[in-house]
């Protein structure tokens, strides 16, 4: 196995997230040992053919549901596969790792199914459901920092106080050959398969993905998908003008500043494109996702599908393997990326009418609203800030709309009034 040396520098040095050992690049055998090791309690998980996606995208769109593991993520996959390699000794050491949600969810769970305790490190913007269910799941949670960068900071200290041992999220060969068995099922899956689209945050899935793709098929072409939010991935493999920024992604799963010293390597091996999606676009595909397919995916997990959306000459025609890899989102952002995306569509309208204050004005917006099968969801007086005159009052008007095109024709009614429409 080719060898990744560890970095030449003095330990004091190194990013938290890089005091690794000498990594060795996994290969196919030791993923299809991981699936050997893991199938016993992680079976394969659906890959169907969206048809609606398939018509809509123009390309023969196959979906790897990953969000269908029991705790709605691909991580499971490398969190057991490194969990069940651990020596007794390290077993009773207890394990700890630094996670902005999905891992520590999956390592907790196995962990406990094979009786060892973990710590997990998380920064206070992992959503809510991830944090608790680590809980849930026995492990100690630490909220730190407000990044995956910070919360690693914690982890050499941990390692050195307590002995425990670390599992890391992507830049460890046992997680990444685990995450690699997902490749394996999807080319047993459907072996016709022309292209793969991997969401890329710390690199793990993809490398092990496209490790086990590339040796099965040569031919079979392998994309990586960011956030436009974190693209270091993209900006080590050349793609110009993605310089990592940060933000408050709502794709936090792949929201990682710096690709591991692992998985580089690997992607660039094997990895032939990568490619910067805007966030929007990943809010909208969740929508989509849920719309069309049923079923809830966190914004990492739409990323593959935004990024087809965005660039569909790039698929056209191929048979395209697009993974779900994550399902955990909270419940109040996913109520803000359906209503946002549902306003970009035009079907979530919010106008301000300025009208006179007076009695049966708000009857007559209503009902021209109503008669274009408007249905209004909020309405807000403000007679003071907003409103030009004493005598007038400008309201905000919120409803939903079946037909996009009939916002144009209740402006055009308003207008005819003699109120005044100023869209939001």
């Amino acid at each position: 196995m080719s060898q990744v040396p560890p970095t030449q520098v003095p330990p004091s040095q190194v990013p938290p997230t890089q005091i690794l050992p000498t990594l060795a690049l996994p290969t196919l055998a030791d993923i299809r040992a991981a699936e050997q090791r893991i199938r016993p309690v992680i079976p394969p998980t659906p890959f169907l053919q969206s048809r609606t996606l398939s018509e809509m995208l123009g390309c023969e769109l196959w979906l790897k549901f990953e969000n269908l593991h029991f705790t709605a993520s691909f991580k499971e996959r490398g969190a057991l596969n490194k969990l069940l390699l651990l020596t007794p000794e390290e077993r009773a050491k207890g394990v700890v790792a630094v996670s902005a949600g999905n891992h520590a969810l999956a390592l907790a769970f196995h962990a406990r199914r094979v009786g060892v305790k973990a710590t997990i490190v998380m920064p206070v913007t992992a959503p809510v459901v991830k944090a608790s269910g680590a809980r849930d799941f026995g492990a100690e949670v630490i909220m730190h920092g407000k990044t995956f960068a910070d919360a690693a900071e914690l982890i050499p200290g941990l390692i050195a106080e307590r002995g425990l041992i670390l599992v890391h999220p992507f830049d460890d060969p046992a997680v990444t050959a685990g995450q690699g068995t997902a490749g394996i099922e999807m080319l047993e899956q459907v072996p016709e398969l022309e292209m793969l689209v991997v969401p890329v945050g710390g690199g793990g899935l993809i490398g092990g993905i496209a490790t086990a793709a590339k040796a099965m098929k040569p031919s079979i072409r392998v994309v990586g998908v960011q956030t436009e939010l974190y693209s270091g991935m993209a900006g080590l493999l050349g793609v110009a003008g993605n310089a990592v920024s940060g933000g408050p992604s709502v794709a936090e799963g792949i929201a990682v500043k710096e690709p591991g010293r692992l998985t580089r390597e690997i992607a660039r091996l094997h990895v032939d494109e990568m490619l910067v999606v805007p966030e929007p676009a990943i809010e909208d595909a969740v929508t989509l996702l849920l719309e069309i397919e049923k079923t809830l995916t966190e914004g990492a997990g739409a990323a593959g599908v935004a990024a087809i959306r965005a660039r569909p000459e790039l698929f056209a025609g191929r048979k395209v393997g697009a993974v779900l890899c994550g399902g955990n989102i909270d419940l109040q952002l996913l109520v803000s990326v359906l209503h946002r995306s549902l306003a970009r569509r035009g079907r979530l309208v919010r106008l301000t009418v300025t009208t006179l204050d007076a009695a049966g004005q708000l009857a007559d917006i209503a009902s021209i609203i109503a008669k274009h099968g408007g249905n209004i969801v909020e309405v807000w007086h403000d007679r003071i800030f907003a409103s030009p005159f004493a005598k007038t009052t400008a309201i905000d008007i919120e409803f939903e709309l079946q037909n996009p095109a009939s916002r144009q024709l209740i402006e055009a009614e308003l207008t005819l009034k003699g109120m005044g429409v100023v869209r939001r």
